[in-house]
């Protein structure tokens, strides 16, 4: 029976994993010996259909177990094989799909002192983790137990994101022992907490990876990158599991999928040196529900031989910087409120300047204003958080396809504890992803490249984030090829995005990369080349009524600079009138404004009416005319033109009157009013009138 089309894909994937496993590992060393084991088993599962195929994927896989249960090291002969069996492979994919029968494979000889393969591991092996007590849907006691679970959920998260972070600062430094005792203490709390509310996979996984911690923290185990990335599957499998504990508490509902970690046990117990563990022990079901603890979920008091890990991992002494969790729907009710209070103390600022003689009044409105101002930055700051997690992703990221294209990168990062509005650091993390995989894919040469050239053999990619104003910055820098404007030019002219005759400056040339459905790549990979990606990157930070610049050096290497508010909640506006109609621009899009000369305004054919601005001509838009509202400003020289820049083009905006610039909270327009080009919200003004918030994109590129 063939191996199903649908298969190819993650075969591939895997194939391309474990040659760069095969070609960093050296002979006389273990190192990546267990994930090549791992994905043999991979590779297996996804061949199973086909027996002839699947034979020799088996046989090898027999031969590194028995490498592992004797700590054996890798021979030159068997990482021959490993590599072979990899070439052949994809050589098989290809007879595949140009239906031509599959090459055969020579069988593969026995290293010396090897028992000989016995004859039915060529038939598909059973899964590694089958029959695993710890692969099973994992149940939770709902009813009753809600605040609990969800105490447990939240304490969980912040456990798995000190994991990660310790894990990567671990492989930098492997003698950092406050950093190993970090991850105990995570994975034991972890253990603890799981089997007092009987989940079965975590309290496993977490107890097995802990003794593994636990030799470690002895001395009696050196921690190695393939131990290191053994951990770090092992906090994927748990922040799986954690998900689900999410999902049930969200929706009330059981968990149905099940997470495997049979395979990942086995493999943290070879690394342990073949030994097995001390048995978990049973997780107790949960007892009768009782009230959820106020602040922090306690586990429940360890056995005795265990007394010694309890004191290992007890809390930190308390300092003044105690947390306690809120929901953040009451945080988005509070910032509402606020808002309110907002407008209602403008309005009151009103009544008080059309009353003079009141001076008892003003000044007590003065008072309230200063109050409300603190108490509107305090109900900001609760919706700050910082970025640190979203730059720790990017770092495991980087990690992870680092070893996947075989290349060597310096990560570094600066600037994690800058804050800013959740909402826009759940928004920012898409993009930082693409950019990233687009670094490591594009930018960052290989080691035999960059060897060639005279660079580091270690490639060099920095993130960082800072505040600039009211605004904040989060640049990612690469030390390689750069982007080269001629190539990109050539690019765009052969798909059409440019024509041939165009002149465009090195600015607007970079700016293509963004276009939808281009790219550069010579071939596809798993990770980037399709032509989508940078697109939405540019998208979804507009969205966030953010901005994207690109400096490059070919040959030296790229920024790529993304400017952001700091919250969606507010914004700093310019408030212009247009006839009886107020509306407001976000200050990020506004560059200046002015009153022209009738001498500087022209028209040109096929261009409309433009601004002659210092030699640069500028398309005038009315603004009147976009919502078909009477303007008392019909030449652009009886009014004032607002000039701004969006995605890089440069426009002005006829309007009537400057009125003043300030901030207001944002509201939402209802569902009836959603979506409409031009117009991103509405505020309350002083007046008790309401002003709508204009969206700079949508509305000139409508006009």
């Amino acid at each position: 029976m063939p191996i199903p089309p649908d298969a190819f894909s993650s075969i591939e994937e895997a194939l391309n994993r474990l040659a760069t496993e095969s070609v960093l590992a050296m002979a006389g060393r273990d190192e990546g010996m267990v994930p090549s084991y791992s994905l043999l088993g991979d590779l297996a599962g996804l061949c199973a259909a086909d027996a002839k195929v699947c034979g020799p994927i088996a046989a090898l896989q027999c031969r590194l177990e028995k490498c592992l249960d004797k700590a054996a090291p890798f021979t030159g002969e068997l990482l021959s094989n490993l590599r072979g069996l990899s070439t052949w492979l994809l050589g098989v994919l290809a007879d595949i799909r140009a239906g031509v029968p599959a090459r055969s494979y020579a069988s593969m000889a026995e290293a010396p002192g090897d028992e000989a393969a016995p004859a039915e591991v060529a038939k598909p092996p059973a899964p590694v983790e089958a029959g695993s007590p710890a692969d099973v849907v994992m149940t939770l006691t709902l009813q009753g137990n809600l605040e609990l679970l969800g105490e447990f959920y939240g304490e969980s998260v912040e456990h798995l994101q000190q994991i990660e972070a310790a894990l990567l600062a671990l492989e930098q430094a492997p003698g950092n022992p406050e950093a190993l005792n970090s991850i105990f203490r995570s994975f034991h709390t972890i253990k603890g907490n799981a089997g007092f509310l009987g989940l079965v996979p975590m309290h496993t996984l977490a107890h097995e990876v802990e003794s593994l911690l636990d030799l470690a923290r002895n001395g009696k185990l050196a921690l190695t990158s393939a131990i290191i990335t053994e951990i770090l599957r092992s906090r994927d499998a748990l922040q799986g599991l954690t998900t689900q504990v999410g999902s049930s508490i969200e929706t009330g509902r059981q968990p149905t999928e099940i997470i495997p970690v049979g395979r990942i046990i086995l493999a943290v117990r070879r690394l342990a040196g073949a030994q097995p563990a001390a048995p978990a022990p049973a997780p107790s079901a949960p007892a009768a529900p009782v009230p959820a603890p106020a602040v922090k979920l306690q586990a429940p008091q360890a056995p005795a031989h265990e007394e010694a890990h309890g004191q290992a991992a007890s809390a930190p002494a308390q300092g003044n910087n105690a947390t306690v969790r809120v929901n953040t729907d009451k945080l988005d009710s509070l910032m509402d409120v606020v808002g309110e209070l907002v407008i209602v103390q403008s309005q009151l600022l009103e009544t008080a300047r059309s009353h003079a003689e009141a001076s008892q009044l003003q000044r007590n409105v003065a008072q309230l204003s200063r109050i409300t101002k603190e108490l509107q930055h305090t109900a900001m700051s609760l919706r700050m958080i910082p970025i640190k997690p979203t730059f720790q992703k990017m770092e495991r990221l980087a990690r992870d396809l680092a070893r996947d294209f075989g290349k060597k990168v310096h990560f570094e990062t600066s600037g994690e504890e800058t804050e800013l509005d959740r909402t826009v650091v759940e928004e920012i993390a898409d993009p930082l992803v693409h950019m990233v995989r687009n670094a490591l894919d594009h930018g960052l040469e290989g080691t035999e490249e960059r060897a060639r050239i005279g660079k580091p053999e270690t490639g060099s990619l920095r993130l960082k984030a800072y505040h600039q104003g009211s605004n904040l910055v989060i640049e990612l820098q690469d030390d390689g090829r750069g982007i080269d404007p001629d190539r990109i030019l050539r690019k765009a002219v052969e798909k059409g995005l440019v024509a041939p005759n165009a002149s465009l400056v090195r600015e607007q040339i970079l700016d293509l990369i963004f276009a939808p459905g281009f790219s550069t790549a010579e071939k596809v990979t798993s990770v980037s080349g399709r032509g989508v990606g940078m697109d939405v990157v540019k998208r979804n930070i507009e969205k966030l009524r953010g901005k994207i610049e690109i400096t490059s050096e070919v040959g030296r290497g790229s920024t790529f600079k993304v400017k952001l508010p700091l919250t969606m909640a507010i914004i700093d506006g310019l408030i212009v009138r247009v006839g009886d109609d107020r509306f407001i621009l976000p200050s990020t899009s506004v560059q200046m404004a002015l009153k022209p000369s009738r001498e500087s305004i022209s028209t040109i054919h096929g261009k409309g009416e433009v601004l002659d601005l210092r030699g640069k001509l500028v398309p005038i838009h009315r603004l009147h005319r976009r919502f078909g509202i009477e303007g008392r400003s019909e030449s652009p020289w009886d009014g004032i033109l607002v000039i701004m820049e969006v995605s890089g083009k440069v426009s002005a905006l006829l309007v009537d009157e400057m009125v003043s610039k300030q901030e207001v909270v944002i509201k939402n327009l209802g569902g009836f009013m959603q979506g409409l080009p031009g117009i991103a919200g509405g505020a309350i003004l002083g007046d008790g009138n309401i002003a709508l918030i204009l969206d700079p994109g949508t509305l000139l590129s409508a006009a």
